[in-house]
């Protein structure tokens, strides 16, 4: 079957070839590099895919994101009408982001930076609060958003969420909606988990910042197009943030010439908050691939009005 093509980055390429042998040999995916017959192609499989390739493929009836996010596909204006596209939703996945969230809060909670300083400094300060009172919010409580919700209402924190429609989450207030402003002025940790879509492009910028109600700490895992990195700086500078957890850039790798690096109130990880776990992902795909050719519903098919 040579139906199936991969296209990917190189450095992405040998984990999925890989995994669909082992589990799908009959099936010889092929590579944009090396295809041969364009018009036999009815699969993609993508993840950062050159922009407008995907039209060259004129009987392609299913394209399946190799991650959680579909950004990378919906802005790609050329992909062909009615077209049906997946997205990997994997438990996995949320346990993985969940524990990312839940550490990057209890680092912050904990006032872990001081501690850190205080051991490099010899200082036993045994007197002052060791904790900051947080009330969090959640901003997109989707699947991943929502199991840290969850489980950050586990912990014991007041917890709220917001989300563009009416959700419902037993133990968490949750905003929609015109919404916003009453979701912001409860809380002071903002967590970010939006899908990126024209309406989330650029959404942590000074003009949300200038929203907040009390000095805030954000933490970003969503993608890097939703922020603004320099105004996140200067947020920093004015005392509207307090600091900022960032897991996502508006250019990755992020360069060595970035502001970001040096800023003392500036965490950063290099995108691995919650990592595709491929054996999961392709038995995800598999599984739509033949819902497909059955004419029956997918698995996480996207919504492309939605953006997700």
């Amino acid at each position: 079957m040579k139906n199936v093509i991969l296209i990917t980055p190189v450095s992405e390429r040998k984990k999925w070839i890989t995994i669909f042998k082992k589990i799908m040999p009959v099936w010889e995916i092929q590579s944009l590099e090396g295809v041969q017959n364009k018009d036999l192609i009815d699969t993609a499989l993508v993840w950062d895919h050159p922009r407008g390739v995907l039209k060259k493929f004129k009987n392609i009836n299913l394209i399946c994101s190799l991650g959680a996010g579909v950004d990378h596909l919906i802005s790609d204006t050329e992909i062909p009408n009615g077209v049906r596209i997946t997205r990997i939703v994997d438990p996995l996945l949320s346990f993985s982001m969940s524990n990312y969230i839940i550490m990057a809060v209890l680092q912050y909670h904990r006032k872990f930076d001081k501690y850190l300083e205080d051991q490099k400094n010899k200082n036993w300060d045994h007197d002052l609060k060791p904790e900051i009172s947080i009330v969090i919010g959640v901003l997109g409580i989707g699947t991943l958003g929502g199991d840290a919700a969850v489980k950050l209402k586990n912990l014991g924190f007041k917890v709220y969420g917001y989300s563009p429609s009416a959700k419902k989450i037993d133990g968490i207030r949750c905003f929609s909606g015109d919404e916003m402003n009453e979701f912001l002025k409860n809380i002071n940790v903002l967590i970010c988990t939006v899908p990126y879509t024209q309406k989330t492009h650029n959404l942590l910028s000074s003009k949300f910042f200038n929203q907040l109600k009390n000095p805030t700490y954000l933490i970003n895992v969503a993608r890097g197009k939703v922020q603004n990195e320099e105004d996140i700086i200067n947020a920093i500078d004015k005392g509207i943030l307090t600091g900022a957890f960032l897991d996502v850039f508006e250019k990755e790798p992020l360069p060595t010439s970035s502001p970001l690096w040096g800023n003392k109130k500036i965490k950063i990880t290099p995108h691995i908050a919650s990592i595709t776990n491929a054996e999961a992902g392709a038995n995800q795909i598999i599984e739509n691939y033949n819902r497909n050719k059955k004419g029956e519903s997918l698995c996480n098919e996207v919504d492309i009005k939605k953006g997700y």
